[in-house]
């Protein structure tokens, strides 16, 4: 008996050890930051929780960390923006909430130049990525409406050529400013095209784009003002899986 209540304690700090592992292993989540902001200062420094995240300044359309994420601390996490090498806001404090294991990208939008009042101000809006494999033999796609001066659009992920008159609906109908598509669009490994129009519309509002998918990728695609903004918008492509 003796023996058994010797032997407890260091059970008992085993299994807490154990605990304290697989708790610390779920205690983080991934970020990545794209800069969609087209008229903003050359040179953006993103703090999280209060400290510089990223050693390199943030310049429209970049992405950082470029490939992959970094890693934060799971729970609620503070991004703020500034001009590089400075204290002025650009974005001030806004609190974002990340599951433990969880992979995000929030993207950096609005006018850096806007009137007071204006819906387009600077602002970080967040998205919860799904990186789990696709379907073998697939790929998906997710598209992020980025770009202030773009109203509501609906996008066709089609085969190159298609005339899209002839498609309905569209693959993702009536995507506003700052959303996302949801559940990602999952298609067979092929080339597309992705065409964006105006929601309820044929015409083309940026010209066609081709990616060629091997199974197994999946990508985002976030519209985008021009530099300095305005139309047409563009696309900046990321490459989440694969």
């Amino acid at each position: 008996m003796s023996r058994l209540l010797n032997a407890l304690p260091l059970t008992l700090a085993l299994a807490a050890l154990t605990f304290f592992t697989t708790s610390c292993g779920s205690s983080s989540s991934q970020l990545r930051v794209v800069d969609a902001i087209p008229d903003a200062p050359v040179g953006l420094d993103v703090d999280v929780n209060g400290k510089n995240a990223f050693t390199t300044p943030f310049t429209f359309g970049s992405t950082e960390p470029s490939s992959g994420y970094q890693k934060v601390s799971a729970g609620s996490d503070s991004i703020e923006v500034f001009q590089t090498g400075t204290t002025t806001s650009v974005i001030p404090s806004t609190s974002f909430s990340m599951g433990g294991s969880s992979q995000n990208t929030v993207v950096l939008t609005g006018y850096y130049i806007a009137g007071t009042g204006s819906p387009n101000i600077p602002t970080a809006v967040q998205f919860t990525d799904n990186n789990a494999a696709p379907t073998s033999g697939d790929v998906e796609f997710r598209i992020i409406h980025a770009s202030p001066s773009t109203a509501t659009v609906d996008v066709y992920i089609v085969p190159p050529g298609t005339d899209i008159t002839q498609v309905n609906p569209a693959t993702i109908s009536g995507l506003a400013y700052q959303a996302a598509s949801s559940p990602y669009t999952s298609l067979a490994a092929a080339t597309y095209s992705v065409i964006v129009t105006a929601s309820g519309s044929k015409n083309e509002i940026i010209a066609p784009q081709d990616y060629a998918l091997t199974a197994g990728q999946i990508r985002t695609l976030v519209l985008v003002d021009n530099v300095n903004g305005g139309q047409p918008p563009q696309w900046l492509l990321l490459s989440d899986l694969n």
